[in-house]
């Protein structure tokens, strides 16, 4: 799936400017607590959480993420904006709750970032 694609299933708003949005991603993961992102997740995810601050992305940099998906119309700051753009990761904000997000995300044919990814 493209992330742009993503944006436009979760009705999100890309909030990054540097970042290719025709790039593939195959695995999506869920979560507020980033120990179990870096226990869990491999390359290629999205990650879809409501925790806002600069720990997201550093989470996302260190697991080879390209796409990070604020839920519940949380918008990060500029800061975290910044440290995205850098680091070539889609920041994309949503309206939609985090269990809705996933779930459409899956209906759409992404799946749970896992070892057999």
């Amino acid at each position: 799936m493209k992330i742009d694609d993503i944006a436009k299933i979760l009705d999100g708003e890309i909030l990054t400017q540097n970042t290719d949005l025709q790039r593939e991603v195959y695995a999506a993961c869920g979560s507020d607590m980033m120990s179990d992102v870096l226990a869990y997740v491999k390359n290629q995810a999205v990650l879809l959480t409501g925790l806002n601050n600069l720990m997201v992305i550093r989470t996302a940099q260190m697991m080879d993420m390209l796409c990070v998906v604020f839920v519940r119309g949380k918008k990060p700051n500029q800061t975290i904006i910044d440290m995205a753009d850098e680091n070539e990761i889609t920041v994309i904000t949503t309206d939609k709750t985090m269990f809705a997000a996933c779930g459409l995300l899956y209906g759409h044919g992404l799946r749970e970032a896992s070892d057999e990814q």
